[in-house]
C-alpha cells in the first residue's frame, strides 16, 4: 500500500466512524448476530487478565473491550487509546455511568505510532479494528513494542468462515443485507457497505496467526468463532525479545 492510499483509508475510515458512533452498538449485534458480547466474554476469559495489570486497548471505541479490562485488574492502569474523537465522548459517558472514571484513561492517537514507551503495559489488545488500519502489521509490531516481556498482544476480529453453506448466507448477508440495515437502522448505507468490503483484502485466521509470529510474537493461539466468522488471536512477546521480521 503507498503512502497515498494508506492516507486515503486512513481519512476514510476516520470519517467512517466519526459517523457512525452513535448507532456503534446497536449495529455490532446486527453485525455479529449478537455474538459480539460472547466473543469478548470468551476473549477475557482466554486472557486471564490478573489483578492489578496494566493494558492499552487500541482502537477502543466506545470502551467494549476496556472496560472488562478494567473490572478484571481492578487497580490496574488502562488506557483507551482512538483516533475518533466521537467514539472516545461515548466511551467516556460509558466510563462515568460505571464509575471508572479514575481508572481508564482515553487518549486520541495513531494506533501505528502509539505515544508510549517499549515495555508499558501488561496486555495490548484491539477490537474489530485491525481490519481497517492503514497497515496492520504496523499495529501488531506496535502493540508488540509497548508490552512488557511476557506480556500479550490480543486481536479479536470479523474472519472469514469456510464451512459451507453456513459461508454462501453469511457473505449474501454481509454484502447485500447489511447496508440495507445500517440505512434503516443508523442512516449509514455507504458506511456500512464500506464495513464487508473492508473483510475482502482481510488475512484469514491462519495468515494473520503468521503474521503475529513473524512480527516476533510467540506462543501464537488462534480461535475460530461462530463457524469463522471472527476470530481471536493471542501473541506472548518473548523474555528474550528477538525483535520484528518486518513484512514487506
Amino acid at each position: 500500500m503507498t503512502t497515498r492510499e494508506a492516507k486515503t483509508k486512513e481519512q476514510f475510515v476516520h470519517e467512517v466512524f466519526e459517523s457512525i458512533a452513535p448507532k456503534y452498538d446497536k449495529m455490532n449485534d446486527i453485525l455479529s448476530f449478537r455474538r459480539h458480547k460472547a466473543w469478548r466474554k470468551f476473549t477475557m476469559n482466554k486472557m486471564s487478565v490478573k489483578p492489578g495489570t496494566a493494558a492499552i486497548d487500541v482502537c477502543c471505541g466506545i470502551l467494549r473491550l476496556g472496560y472488562r479490562l478494567a473490572e478484571a485488574s481492578g487497580s490496574g492502569r488502562i488506557v483507551g487509546l482512538d483516533f475518533s474523537q466521537n467514539m472516545l465522548d461515548y466511551g467516556a459517558a460509558k466510563i462515568g455511568r460505571l464509575g471508572l472514571e479514575g481508572q481508564i484513561e482515553l487518549v486520541r492517537g495513531n494506533a501505528m505510532s502509539l505515544p508510549y514507551e517499549d515495555n508499558t503495559f501488561d496486555y495490548a489488545t484491539i477490537g474489530f479494528a485491525l481490519r481497517n488500519v492503514p497497515d496492520l502489521v504496523k499495529v501488531i509490531e506496535e502493540m508488540r513494542r509497548v508490552v512488557k516481556p511476557g506480556g500479550m498482544v490480543v486481536s479479536l476480529e470479523l474472519s472469514k468462515p469456510t464451512w459451507q453453506p453456513f459461508k454462501g448466507l453469511y457473505y449474501f448477508y454481509f454484502r447485500q443485507v447489511l447496508p440495507f440495515l445500517g440505512k434503516l437502522l443508523a442512516g449509514r448505507y455507504e458506511q456500512y457497505k464500506w464495513l464487508p468490503e473492508s473483510l475482502v483484502q482481510f488475512p484469514d485466521h491462519k495468515q494473520l496467526a503468521e503474521i503475529f509470529r513473524r512480527t516476533g510474537l510467540r506462543d501464537v493461539k488462534a480461535y475460530p468463532l461462530t463457524g469463522g466468522i471472527a476470530a481471536l488471536h493471542i501473541g506472548v512477546k518473548p523474555h528474550n525479545d528477538e525483535g520484528v521480521n518486518r513484512l514487506v
